[in-house]
């Protein structure tokens, strides 16, 4: 990573509520339950757990928490390409040269129709790639090899005066 001037920066966050929602519900079940066993002895659910089905359960509600909550997808973009990081996934930067791009341009997609949800989405067997945290706008980046890399953003605006101030906007065609 050169030590170019940054022209845009953005760090994203999950910060909707529902997910919010969704974590604490699992970690409040998950510590009821093992409340319920281990203080009270009174058997939750099917079954007693054993002390390593217990272990191995706050690990992977831990795990997930970390995931959700400490995940952030980092974006920058000077004169040499685009960076792109996404955290806990990502521990360096992804970089995007811009001599390797047939077309750079924000656009308007759906998590869901298009990439089954938010996070970082590997898309189809030609290994088209979504980095998305919230929202509908992205910054889609096309590879020379026609493969596709779309990036979240809650800054579309700002991103399309950017790309137009580097003369870097390029639209795909057909």
């Amino acid at each position: 990573m050169k030590k170019e001037a940054i022209e845009f920066y953005e760090v994203q966050r999950f910060r909707q509520w529902w997910m919010w929602g969704i974590i604490l519900f699992a970690n409040v079940i998950v510590l009821f339950a093992i409340f319920q066993q281990y203080f009270l002895d009174n058997q939750f659910g099917n079954g007693w757990a054993s002390p390593v089905e217990i272990i191995l359960i706050i690990v992977g509600i831990a795990f997930a928490n970390f995931v959700s909550l400490g995940s952030k997808l980092h974006t920058y973009i000077n004169n040499e390409g685009i960076y792109v990081k996404f955290f806990p996934f990502h521990f360096r930067y992804k970089f995007y040269d811009w001599n390797n791009l047939q077309a750079v341009y924000v656009r308007k997609y759906s998590a869901f129709r298009e990439f089954g949800g938010w996070g970082f989405r590997v898309v189809t067997m030609n290994a088209d790639r979504a980095y998305n945290v919230s929202g509908n706008m992205g910054l889609q980046l096309v590879l020379m090899n026609g493969k596709k890399v779309l990036i979240g953003t809650k800054q579309p605006k700002h991103l399309t005066d950017i790309l137009t101030k580097l003369g870097k906007m390029k639209i795909e065609n057909g």
